[in-house]
């Protein structure tokens, strides 16, 4: 190949492969648009109140942070927002064994906060983070589970309770709680919990008498 040719090659070349990179990277930020919700003004002031209470320091979202305490990407989908407001503004008030102080987030800033926690929780993430472990194996021993045990996995109650080691550690450990309870207070609890626990965090269960009344059997047979 002449020196001629060769030049032309590498010129002609480069322009191909240079207009296939910008194509690919029009094509690439076009689907990262669509793959992010619509950034509100409630969206960005929670972020503001995420920058302003240095939450990333202890906190990981979208694997970026520190992994002192757990990854918030995924959080609303995981914990129910009256829990999520309460914890925010007293975590030791809502757990006493938790390791986050009280930071001072006010009641304004919390709810700023957890929109811009849904917000994020909405950001395709291709799976990531994986969901946590669900109670699939708690009480049931590789038998069918019951209509009860079916309710508590659907309501996704082990992502803040644990059932023989299976489950979060955000609320009370339920493997024997129905050597504590009985089945008027269980049912009662659920349907109305600050009613019977002062200042309880768990939000009232949302679901039909029935499924509450299954759920209600299966917390009774942990014992």
């Amino acid at each position: 190949m002449s020196n001629k040719g060769a030049k032309n090659l590498f010129i002609y070349g480069s322009l191909f492969f240079f207009v296939i990179l910008v194509l690919l990277t029009i094509d690439t930020m076009d689907k990262i648009d669509k793959r992010a919700p619509e950034i509100t003004a409630d969206v960005d002031a929670g972020k503001m109140v995420w920058h302003k209470y240095d939450c990333i320091g202890c906190h990981t979202i979208l694997g970026n942070g520190s992994y002192f305490a757990p990854d918030m990407t995924k959080i609303t989908d995981n914990k129910p927002k009256g829990y999520l407001k309460k914890f925010l503004m007293d975590p030791r008030a809502v757990n006493p064994g938790a390791a986050m102080p009280k930071l001072g987030i006010s009641s304004d800033e919390a709810d700023k906060l957890i929109t811009f926690l849904e917000w994020m929780s909405k950001v395709d993430t291709n799976g990531w983070p994986p969901k946590p472990i669900l109670a699939v194996a708690a009480g049931s021993s590789g038998k069918e589970l019951s209509a009860g045990q079916r309710v508590y996995q659907t309501l996704g109650c082990s992502n803040c309770h644990m059932v023989n080691g299976i489950g979060g550690t955000s609320g009370p450990d339920i493997t024997h709680v129905g050597s504590k309870r009985d089945k008027e207070w269980l049912f009662g609890h659920f349907k109305n919990p600050e009613a019977y626990v002062p200042k309880s965090a768990m939000p009232a269960v949302s679901a039909s008498d029935a499924d509450i009344e299954q759920l209600t059997d299966y917390m009774l047979s942990l014992k």
